[in-house]
This record gives C-alpha cells, structure tokens and sequence, in this order.
C-alpha cells in the first residue's frame, strides 16, 4: 500500500510526507510500571520479577514490532525509525533476561565460550531473524540514517555499567528530547565519568564505540572534543576543558559493571 502511495505522489508530483508512527503504549506502561530511576536519574533498576507476571504484554508488544513491514518502517521519518529500534532493542532485551530470570547474574550468563548473548539470532524484526547486535551495529549504527552517538545512552544491556533504562518508551516526536536528557544523566553519573586529578575517568563505552564520538556529530571530531563539549554534565571546569584538549587530562575508561540492573 505505502509502494502505491509512494508513486501516486510521485506521479502527482505530491512532496513525500512522513507522518505514520507506531504505537509503543505497552512498552511505555511496562517501563513506567517496572523501572526504577535512582540517583537524580543517573541510574535505574529493573523490577524483572514484576515484568516476568506481565510477560504476555510484553510479547503482544513484540509480536506488534515484528508484524512491521520493511516498507512501511522506511516510510517513516527517521526519528520515528530510531525510537523503534531502540525500543525493539530494550524490549527485547528484556525478555531474553526473562528466559533464565531470576537464576542469572550478568546478561553474560546468557552466552557461552562459543556466542555472546548479543550474537543469539531470536529476533524477528523487519523481515529477517536478527541479534541484539544486528539491531545496534547493523540497523542503527551501520545506517547512515541515523549517525547519532547518543544511541549509546539509550540502547540499555540490561546491566548496571550501562546507562539507566528510562521509565518511557522512545518516540520520534520526543527524541531529541530524550537522546539530550539520556545523554546528560549519564555524563552526570560521577560512579560512570569523573575527573580523578589530571585523569578523566570514564565509562568503557568511550572505549568500545570512541569512533562514533569522533565522527563529526554536531562537529565533535574526537572523543576529547565530545567530552569537552559536554564540560557542564562532566563538572569540568572552562580551565579543565583547556588541559583536556591539550593532552594535560589524559582519558581513561573505567571497569564496566555487569552485573544484573535487577531491584534487589
């Protein structure tokens, strides 16, 4: 139907018009009822035992997210597409914690020698069955639709090294709202980023994904650059921002934590 549309308005010389967005209701009130913001929303934790009695609305969600067809999510706007992607990744994070909760520790038990959990294709998601990492290095990071560093803030691991898992579902109208506020809660989080003396201490998600930092986004070309250009959310003083760009703050990355995000 949307191909049809699509060439009508071609044919009429009609401008493209991006206004179909999916409705992520059940996500929203599952994360509204089941996470827990902490620490001025630094952090969150994850009720997954509560989750786990309402486990049948959250895979009525995820059969919704499967039923998407490619064409129709490329007939949205990006920021529609974006808050889909990163809702399908949280959501169905979720429910891979739920296969083996509450006898796991880490996501990471979920694996093995052979396959990291991210690696497990179990995820019917626009036409194909895919991985967590499908979702994030595939559709979100290896498009150039999107080329946004803050997915980094948003995409959570079900872990407590990770960035909270926000208590909203995403929403192309409220994303860069969103991305923003993920983005200034984690770099506020003094137990993820902080100036130790001439060290900056920061999360291992500078380490593993620095390059996405440094490739031109709002024209930031290096992760020094990021991090300055976020002094505010860091606590860096005008003085501290200088020697990080002259090399005197060197950056180093903090032991990532994964253990389960669970409420204890």
């Amino acid at each position: 139907m949307y191909r049809i549309l699509l060439l009508f308005c071609l044919l009429l010389g009609v401008p493209e018009v991006h206004s179909a967005t999916f409705d992520h209701g059940t996500w929203d009130g599952l994360l509204k009822t089941h996470v827990r913001v902490q620490a001025e929303e630094h952090a969150s934790q994850v009720d997954y035992a509560g989750l786990a009695v309402r486990r049948n609305d959250l895979k009525d969600y995820l059969r919704r997210l499967a039923e998407v067809k490619v064409a129709e999510f490329d007939s949205w706007a990006t920021s529609e597409q974006l808050a889909f992607l990163l809702n399908a990744y949280n959501a169905w994070t979720v429910e891979l914690i739920l296969v083996k909760y509450p006898d796991l520790r880490s996501i990471k038990d979920l694996g093995n020698l052979i396959q990291s959990p991210w690696k497990k294709k179990f995820i019917p998601l626009l036409g194909m069955t895919r991985s967590l990492d499908d979702i994030e290095h595939g559709l979100i990071r290896g498009s150039d639709r999107y080329k946004d560093p803050r997915i980094h803030f948003a995409a959570n691991c079900a872990s407590i090294g990770c960035p909270a898992l926000r208590a909203e579902a995403y929403r192309g109208a409220d994303l860069e709202r969103q991305l923003t506020e993920a983005t200034g809660f984690f770099l506020r989080d003094r137990s993820r980023n902080r100036l130790n003396g001439r060290v900056l201490e920061v999360s291992s998600i500078f380490k593993w994904y620095g390059d996405d930092f440094a490739k031109g986004w709002r024209s930031f070309s290096s992760l020094a650059g990021f991090l300055a250009g976020n002094a505010e959310a860091l606590g860096l003083t005008g003085q501290e921002v200088q020697k990080l760009a002259t090399g005197e703050i060197k950056i180093e990355f903090l032991d990532y934590d994964w253990r389960l995000n669970s409420i204890r």
